[in-house]
């Protein structure tokens, strides 16, 4: 979980940084556990790009994560711990006592030859996963259902942690990696412990060739278009924006302007919203 820089021997490599991989322990997947990966590249069903600055990227299998743990009081063993190229998370395969395979997400200290468990009275120990109703306040989890049996939706990025800081009722509340604060039901299973591989928000990309390899195409700004192709193009030289606020290429308010719905079904359920950037 460490962080290797380069020398800077070329532009390219100035400032760059990747993860050593020392927690990695095997690097091949599980075969049983891969399927083709087609990814859209931003794409619609009529081949129209619907999200731009998409496509290309190194092919990537996906592997089948286990979000929802359907092994219920069967202990499980780490047999490794392995690359993920569609998460910035690392994954463990575990074994099962009846001889099934399952990946799940790497949680911070978890080792090769470690055990855990899924069952409503589990033991508050890392990799174990049980109801937020039987976990004691302070707990901090990842992986969290929004619906009960569902599969976890919620603090699954690397190094993401949320803690559980109240009980009432059918709800319990908590304090998200973002900041916000929400309400969850008590029936709703997590897993314990913090995403491993924190260091991945301090790696430096260094050169734009890198980006694309994720699949990542170039932003232009909108500033530097034509009027023509952008509310903000235009101009002698570099001018302003020329409106009150900034906005999209089709002309709704961006940058700092709230997208989420006034009537979303979930608001009542968030006790304090995430600070907005």
């Amino acid at each position: 979980m460490g962080i290797r820089f380069y020398r800077a021997y070329t532009p390219g490599t100035r400032n760059r940084s990747v993860s050593n991989f020392e927690e990695l322990t095997h690097s091949r997947p599980e075969k049983s556990l891969t399927s083709a990966n087609h990814r859209a590249k931003g794409r619609n069903h009529r081949g129209v790009i619907t999200i731009r600055h998409r496509g290309g990227g190194h092919k990537r299998l996906y592997r089948q994560i286990e979000f929802c743990r359907t092994k219920l009081g069967m202990q499980g063993t780490v047999a490794s711990i392995q690359y993920d190229p569609n998460r910035n998370a690392r994954i463990a395969l575990i074994h099962y006592q009846d001889g099934t395979k399952k990946y799940i997400l790497h949680p911070l200290g978890l080792e090769v030859g470690n055990t855990i468990l899924t069952s409503f009275d589990a033991p508050i120990r890392i990799g174990n996963c049980l109801p937020l109703m039987n976990m004691p306040l302070g707990t901090e989890v990842h992986n969290v259902e929004l619906r009960p049996h569902q599969g976890g939706q919620l603090v699954r990025a690397a190094g993401a942690v949320a803690q559980l800081v109240a009980k009432e009722g059918q709800w319990v509340t908590l304090r998200l990696p973002s900041g916000e604060v929400r309400l969850v039901s008590h029936a709703c299973w997590a897993t314990v412990g913090q995403v491993g591989n924190i260091e991945a928000t301090n790696v430096n990309i260094g050169k734009a060739g890198r980006k694309r390899w994720l699949g990542k195409r170039p932003h232009v700004r909108g500033s530097v278009m034509n009027p023509v192709d952008h509310p903000h193009g235009g101009g002698e030289g570099r001018a302003p924006i020329g409106r009150s606020h900034p906005v999209t290429p089709w002309g709704r308010p961006a940058l700092g302007q709230r997208t989420r719905s006034r009537h979303k079904y979930s608001n009542g359920l968030i006790v304090r919203r995430r600070k907005s950037s």
